[in-house]
């Protein structure tokens, strides 16, 4: 028996080296370091062979505050990296925001959002064949699209298009095209070594090693779904079908392979169809439901988007087609709105409701948050372009919200002009209207941001001015 666990730990170690074997030499990979089982060996193997391929080994371990025993464990993924030299992040979050979504999803997003943050070139994860096979049916369960089944890849590289779904699920791991860094300017990618390892190979490798590692209380729990599964349901199915975690890897494949195919072709419809951050209702009028469908949600996941269901997406799909030609359309789910206006199709986080008599001064600063649009007002100096500094400096300079009745001539040449009339030629929907700021001097309208500058404030040619420029709100200009 020794014997044969001493066999399948040297196998799984040779499994492991071959499927990191392409990353980088020198590369900087950081451990996603629970304390359990699976991260307390992938970090033994990886540290392993790191002196074979130059890489810089660092671990996060976050901190959720679920268990009365986080405070242990934290102490000993400390000491654990400690015995191997390797440098530790522990990430402290607060789950209560997020409750809403289940205490599971709320963890994987919080621990998703912590490795995005990281400064490395990979995130290295230990999920196993028994996650993967567990991941698939989950999402099966749910009712699941095909890029919900496709499960989890063994690399997501962060140099892929927004839509992109990585490397397929049952492949090895392929960077002949990667550059020998990440860039640091987007995530780092994530690569999971032990995707083609199961549960009892990782823990015969643990026993082989005399590793040690916490045991999480709740992974007893079988009111959770996926603990339902891996406790009652998968023995039962491995009595029957032994080979089952291979065979739901291939049928992750084949769902990420169909999902790739989806994306092309949406990613087709879309070159004529997408504008911007709008989608043309025309295009998905002129498609069958099932290809509108696909186009609607690839621009969905493309805006960031929460993905609706199937039964919400058929509704949305029926409304922004089918609504008369002047109706005010406006589909919400869960936090984010999808409008129509003018033969497009706008998606924004919901807005919620605001203060209408919010005023905000402005010193000098070169950025201001702007509530109302969960933005922020960015000044930026200019010369003989933009609004006058000399004339800004007469009055205190405020920020405020529209309230009906404003006036503003936009040309030295023109007539004084309604903020109302500006805002329709400048094609500036109607839920965005009241929520742009307006640039005060004093009691005097200076300009609408995105929209007009008062004539009487525009700056000469070379003389100091200031432009604004609002970021991080869809403004929905068509």
């Amino acid at each position: 028996m020794a014997n044969s666990r001493k066999l399948r730990s040297a196998d799984l170690a040779e499994r492991v080296a071959a499927e990191v074997l392409l990353l980088p030499a020198h590369s900087s990979i950081l451990i996603g370091l629970s304390g359990g089982v699976d991260s307390v060996v992938l970090l033994h193997l990886l540290h392993k062979l790191s002196a074979r391929f130059s890489w810089q080994l660092s671990a996060l371990h976050v901190h959720h505050g679920i268990s009365p025993n986080a405070d242990a464990w934290s102490e000993f993924c400390a000491e654990l990296c400690a015995r191997h030299h390797i440098s530790l992040h522990i990430e402290r979050v607060d789950i209560a925001p997020l409750r809403g979504h289940g205490i599971e999803a709320a963890a994987r997003k919080l621990r998703h959002a912590a490795f995005a943050e990281q400064a490395c070139d990979f995130v290295a994860l230990a999920h196993h064949a028994d996650d993967q096979a567990e991941t698939l049916l989950l999402q099966l369960l749910r009712g699941a699209g095909v890029r919900g089944a496709s499960a989890m890849p063994v690399l997501i590289t962060s140099d892929l298009p927004a839509c992109g779904l990585g490397r397929m699920a049952g492949s090895s791991i392929s960077l002949k095209e990667r550059p020998q860094s990440a860039s640091r300017a987007d995530s780092p990618s994530l690569v999971r070594p032990l995707l083609h390892c199961s549960r009892d190979e990782i823990m015969a490798y643990a026993v082989t090693h005399n590793l040690r590692w916490i045991e999480d209380e709740s992974n007893a729990d079988d009111s959770y779904p996926r603990n339902f599964l891996r406790h009652r349901v998968l023995p039962l199915l491995g009595e029957r079908f032994p080979a089952y975690r291979g065979t739901l890897a291939r049928s992750a494949q084949h769902f990420a392979e169909a999902s790739m195919l989806l994306d092309e072709l949406a990613e087709q419809d879309a070159a004529q169809a997408i504008e911007g951050e709008t989608l043309a209702v025309s295009a998905l009028r002129g498609l069958s439901p099932p290809r509108a469908k696909n186009l609607l949600r690839y621009f969905l996941h493309r805006s960031g988007a929460l993905m609706p269901q199937a039964v919400q997406l058929d509704d949305m799909l029926g409304q922004l087609c089918g609504a008369r030609q002047d109706a005010a359309v406006c589909i919400t789910y869960g936090n984010f709105e999808v409008r129509r206006y003018q033969g497009r199709v706008h998606v924004l986080h919901a807005m919620g409701a605001f203060d209408p008599d919010l005023v905000l001064a402005w010193r000098d600063e070169v950025k201001l948050d702007w509530p109302v649009l969960h933005a922020q007002l960015h000044f930026r100096r200019t010369a003989g372009s933009g609004i006058s500094l000399e004339k800004l400096s007469r009055a205190p300079v405020t920020l405020r919200l529209r309230h009906g009745g404003e006036t503003l001539r936009p040309h030295p040449n023109a007539a004084t002009r309604s903020l109302r009339n500006l805002l329709q030629e400048h094609r500036i929907p109607p839920w965005q209207r009241d929520r742009l700021p307006l640039l005060y001097c004093g009691d005097e309208l200076v300009c609408m941001t995105g929209v007009a500058i008062a004539a009487e404030y525009q700056a000469k040619a070379g003389e100091t001015a200031v432009q604004l420029e609002l970021r991080g709100a869809r403004t929905g200009k068509s």
